[in-house]
């Protein structure tokens, strides 16, 4: 029997998702002309049944402002033929459901991944709820310079989904507990976690990081050290980790989401904007102290440039004085109820929320990250 020539053989895996990567690169802002050159493909586990799992990535031009992009990816050989699906493909959840060598915690959170809306003129990623439950990925009680405000992925690209970080004792850790995965075929420089509620967040630049193959790990679990990795391209100068936020496999905006109970606001363009806790602000170059993760029917209290809230007996101002609660305190929220209306920094609302300890705040003066109750009616 004659073997058939190279042209005629089906493609290995590694050529099969290579040439879907070249297939995505077309529609991927700045990788229209990538090559194979320009690829990596990161096989973490294969079984003898015909399943694959790894990364799939395009690497970066060496250049400043360029990030490279990749994702998870799952291939099933059938009939002599590579089936090759990414996240945030419907096929990837899918597949990934009745795959052996995808683990059950890992099958959950696939599950929950969505896929991307890119047609959002105004993207609303998080369906009007910005809570992420995640803190500054380094140290609680530690201050890092906010070297470079809200960014794109690779630069000037939008949505700004990154921030870039430096200082305290250079250990980067995990934001929220997820599942953990290096993302360069060399296993250095970029680790993904995956967490719940469809968000994943990514750190680039590491040195030193950890080896992560679907690893389970906790909030605040180490990552890795700042540095100035390209493993995947791109250019850094100056120790850093360039921290960035998913949700439903894109890259979404950090604009109103809460880290360590900091708000990210960005500027007129790339690299500016500012942070607020409170009514505290503090600009890129500044230091942001992490507080710790905002709890899901937590808030922080903005006095709007005052000093401090009043606490009310009931959910208005014809209720009695009962106390007062400082700029940027954190409070806990036992239930919502409609009241007299008033005007804050995040806008216009007659919602009051009655706090734990039995008193009242109007949320015109506290950041939840949603616009309704965050914990039920009264």
């Amino acid at each position: 029997m004659t073997a058939q020539p190279a042209s005629a053989q089906a493609p290995t895996l590694t050529q099969a998702v290579t040439a879907k990567l070249l297939n995505r690169a077309t529609s991927t802002p700045g990788f229209s002309t990538a090559t194979a050159r320009d690829t990596q493909v990161n096989v973490m586990r294969k079984s003898a049944k015909g399943w694959a799992f790894g990364s799939a990535v395009l690497v970066a031009p060496k250049k400043e402002g360029a990030a490279p992009e990749g994702w998870l990816f799952l291939a099933h050989r059938k009939a002599g033929s590579w089936q090759i699906t990414f996240e945030g493909e419907s096929a990837f959840r899918q597949l990934s459901t009745r795959a052996p060598i995808v683990a059950g915690q890992e099958k959950k959170l696939f599950a929950d991944m969505g896929t991307p809306k890119k047609s959002d003129v105004t993207p609303m990623y998080a369906g009007g709820d910005y809570r992420t439950g995640m803190r500054l990925p380094f140290a609680v009680g530690q201050s890092w310079y906010m070297t470079g405000g809200p960014h794109g992925w690779s630069g000037s690209d939008t949505p700004y989904s990154a921030i870039d970080l430096s200082g305290g004792d250079g250990r980067v850790l995990a934001a929220r507990g997820g599942t953990a995965y290096t993302m360069c075929g060399n296993g250095r420089g970029w680790i993904r976690v995956i967490h719940d509620r469809g968000y994943s967040t990514d750190y680039y630049h590491l040195y030193n990081n950890i080896a992560a193959n679907g690893l389970g790990v906790g909030e605040g679990a180490f990552l890795g050290n700042i540095g100035n990795d390209v493993s995947c391209g791109g250019s850094s100068s100056g120790a850093h980790v360039h921290f960035a936020l998913r949700q439903n496999s894109a890259y979404v905006p950090v604009h109103g989401h809460n880290y360590g109970k900091w708000v990210i606001i960005p500027g007129s363009g790339a690299y500016q904007g500012y942070a607020l806790h409170g009514s505290a602000q503090v600009n890129v170059g500044g230091l942001l102290y992490n507080y710790g993760a905002l709890g899901f029917t937590q808030g922080v209290v903005d006095a709007y440039g005052g000093g401090s809230v009043n606490k009310r007996s009931g959910p208005g101002t014809g209720y009695g004085l009962v106390g007062t609660v400082g700029d940027g305190a954190t409070v806990s929220i036992a239930c919502s109820a409609n009241g007299t209306t008033h005007t804050g920094r995040w806008g216009t609302t007659s919602l009051w929320n009655k706090l734990t300890d039995g008193t009242w705040v109007s949320d015109a003066y506290l950041w939840t990250g949603l616009s309704g109750p965050v914990n039920g009616w009264c």
